[in-house]
């Protein structure tokens, strides 16, 4: 809407939009682990460690892998976006709706599940970042020979703000 409605976008509100979103982020990681942690550690069984190590593997990556398929990318690179994406606060947001929706012992076991899960790929996918970011990139520079180019290595097009055309319909 913001698009739409601004003519010429400034870049300091593009930077002002960007900084506060990436603030409210970590706001929500913050609330997240001052109040849903301990809560959950205190219903923790071993079967939520499964179900942990299994979402952050299986769970995750097949369906990337699967996604990918057919566009060129080389294991490597499907390993790669498979350990560390998609992610985002959808499992927390759905948590809290079993949590509200749920009777209190099934609430604390998918509450359980779920923190410990995030709570495991904050801690596996922090510490392993730096690692694999530099051995994928070592593997990319080692694939820039003639004839051994993929997708991998096709530029990206930088992308324009959207409009949702609310000035054209202005004119009229």
């Amino acid at each position: 809407a913001f698009g739409g409605l601004a003519h010429g976008t400034p870049a300091a509100s593009l930077t002002f939009t960007d900084d506060a979103g990436e603030l409210l982020s970590l706001l929500v990681w913050f609330l997240f682990g001052a109040t849903m942690i301990v809560p959950a550690l205190q219903h923790f069984a071993w079967p939520d460690a499964i179900f942990a190590v299994l979402a952050l593997t299986v769970v995750r990556m097949a369906p990337v892998a699967v996604a990918l398929a057919g566009t060129g990318l080389d294991r490597a690179t499907v390993g790669f976006i498979g350990w560390f994406g998609p992610r985002g606060l959808a499992s927390v947001v759905f948590a809290l709706i079993a949590a509200d929706t749920l009777d209190r012992p099934a609430a604390d076991r998918v509450l359980a599940a779920v923190v410990l899960t995030v709570l495991a790929s904050v801690v596996v996918h922090g510490v392993t970042a730096s690692p694999l970011a530099a051995r994928y990139g070592a593997h990319l520079s080692a694939r820039r020979a003639p004839g051994t180019l993929g997708p991998e290595h096709t530029a990206a097009p930088e992308l324009r703000a959207r409009s949702l055309g609310v000035n054209r319909r202005r004119a009229r």
